[in-house]
């Protein structure tokens, strides 16, 4: 495969280019329990061309609005690649919105049309009701255990209904190519449009100075989970394989996950701290603890077989570059991949600068950062506030129909990220919290949670951490348990979290001091509202859910408070 593509007006002259040169060749798999449904280049090409010219009759035009709603499936990519040649701009929604969330969303984007996919079971019948009628819906054919939707025109009627259109619209840089609307960790999502200069010119800096290595891969294997209408997988997933004319394959569920990404193999995963978390604590289970996971391992020869099967049993052993980002991955979690033989590293950015901002070089992962900026970017630091602020050409052109949250982001050329940061004497820059997550106690003193919960990241029997004690005397700490943590000895895993406490407390002033730590049964999650779907924690919720009871914990003798399950729907309040 070449790794030199010439250098092309925008990402959907790739796929042109791969359509004519390669139609045979596999571009989108998509598995149904044990077989794989392969789509090549040129089938794509077919049915998007069938669907672009029919959302042409249905009266989509040059610079319309279309929407997608679905998971992750090869029908999201043929849409998207539809909406594109018609001419109009994609506007994809997360797929596991609440009701309410997605009629804010639906309602901000003015969209006319709206792809319906693959939903979870039961999700179409709960939010319908919340789609405007002047939407044209466009459905896509059943996928197993998925919602059963009947609403709007059946794709694969549009299929047999139109032919390809015969001069598929060729975009120019300076044309919008989508709003993404941001997950709302803080307050409503905010529409972020980006040209399709931004990717082209991320791109572009990528392939002339390979700081990230996509375009060193021998071979372009990419695995597509996490949600599509998130910049990092829409531009590291979709755009990266469209690039290298690649293949995407899918994972079918939440279920087949670990079977899915087993039999892909990838060369290139993209991963949020929880799924490296999770594939952690997932192998520590299997082998019975951390303990004894790592005198195995220490084993000479016995421990490289090891370290070989975990790699494999993840999915993970044909890796060429491995990345993590959307939040920052504990340190200890990233030095234990490295013994393991899977070099994690940082990519710090945000949908706003399209994905582009910081990467850690190939060859020094230095902890406790999230490495340096890409070429093309200039970074500094706000002498008042600490606030990390960049500049880059593939920057977003505003929020969608709200000029002043604009004009409060955008400044004098600059990005305001949101982000407090520190750049040191290399050029590496640490995050050190955001500026909205920073609390007051109830002594009128600043809490930056970020550093306090980074060390609780070694901890194999904590899943989540979060900071916590607005308005509060002290801050405390709130972990939800791992599978581990709920199995362990009590007494074991008070220890554990007792050690990491005095370690953070040590140093810090005694108003920063972590007072107490409540280990909690339950699991934050997109579904109970506690996690973006981008499996950030949301601050404000957990404050809402568990607010009531600081200072009960705070008043009571146990510095390590054990709340069970059987109390948890008492923990929620009226």
């Amino acid at each position: 495969m070449s790794t030199e593509p010439s250098l092309l007006p925008t990402h959907l002259h790739y796929f042109y280019k791969w359509e004519q040169e390669k139609p045979d060749a596999p571009f989108l798999r998509q598995p149904y329990g044990d077989k794989w449904r392969v789509i090549s280049w040129g089938e794509a090409g077919q049915q998007a061309r069938r669907i672009a010219h029919a959302l042409q009759a249905m009266g989509v035009q040059k610079g319309s609005l279309v929407g997608i709603l679905s998971k992750n499936c090869y029908h999201w990519i043929l849409a998207d690649l539809s909406i594109l040649m018609a001419g109009a701009v994609s506007v994809p929604f997360y797929s596991n919105l609440a009701p309410a969330d997605l009629r804010t969303v639906l309602e901000k984007s003015e969209i006319s049309h709206l792809f319906v996919g693959k939903l979870d079971p039961g999700y179409w019948e709960q939010v319908r009701h919340v789609v405007p009628k002047y939407i044209q819906l466009v459905r896509f054919p059943d996928y197993p255990a998925s919602s059963m939707i009947r609403d709007g025109t059946a794709w694969d009627e549009l299929l047999q209904r139109y032919e390809p259109i015969k001069e598929p619209y060729e975009p120019v840089r300076e044309d919008l190519w989508t709003i993404l609307y941001t997950s709302g960790t803080t307050g409503t999502p905010k529409g972020v449009m980006l040209k399709y200069a931004s990717p082209a010119l991320f791109l572009e800096h990528e392939l002339r100075y390979r700081e990230i290595g996509l375009f060193d891969l021998t071979e372009g294997r990419f695995f597509s989970y996490l949600p599509l209408n998130h910049i990092a997988e829409r531009l590291a997933i979709e755009l990266g394989c469209l690039c290298l004319g690649g293949t995407i394959s899918f994972s079918e569920s939440l279920d087949t996950f670990a079977k899915n990404l087993q039999a892909v193999q990838p060369t290139f995963f993209f991963g949020v701290p929880r799924i490296w978390q999770r594939f952690r604590l997932a192998v520590l289970e299997r082998f019975g603890g951390e303990r004894r996971y790592n005198r195995l391992v220490r084993v000479p020869i016995l421990g490289r077989l090891i370290k070989k099967l975990v790699r494999r049993r993840l999915g993970l052993d044909k890796v060429q570059l491995a990345l993590t980002g959307a939040a920052q991955t504990p340190d200890a979690i990233k030095v234990w991949f490295m013994e393991l033989g899977i070099y994690i590293r940082d990519v710090y950015a945000m949908t706003e600068n399209c994905a582009g901002c910081t990467v850690m070089p190939k060859s020094r992962n230095k902890l406790g950062t999230v490495g340096k900026p890409l070429k093309g970017v200039r970074l500094k630091i706000d002498e008042e506030t600490g606030e990390v602020l960049m500049w880059a050409d593939w920057v977003m052109s505003g929020y969608y129909k709200d000029p002043e949250k604009t004009a409060e982001v955008l400044r004098d050329g600059w990005l305001h990220t949101g982000d407090t940061g520190e750049l040191d004497e290399e050029g590496f820059l640490r995050i050190t919290g955001r500026v909205s997550d920073s609390f007051k106690t109830a002594k009128g003193m600043f809490i930056v949670p970020a550093p306090l919960e980074e060390p609780f990241g070694r901890l194999e029997y904590a899943e989540q951490v979060c900071v916590v004690g607005l308005g509060q005397v002290q801050p405390l700490v709130l972990l939800t348990l791992s599978e581990l943590g709920r199995t362990a000895e009590p007494a074991v895993v008070e220890r554990s979290v007792l050690q990491i406490l005095e370690e953070v407390n040590a140093p810090l002033p005694t108003y920063q001091k972590l007072a107490k730590a409540v280990l909690l049964p339950e699991i934050w999650s997109v579904e109970n509202s506690l996690l973006t779907p981008t499996l950030k924690v949301r601050r404000r919720e957990i404050d809402k859910r568990y607010g009531p009871f600081y200072e009960s914990w705070l008043a009571s003798p146990d510095k390590i408070i054990w709340v069970q399950t059987n109390q948890i729907q008492n923990l929620i309040p009226a």
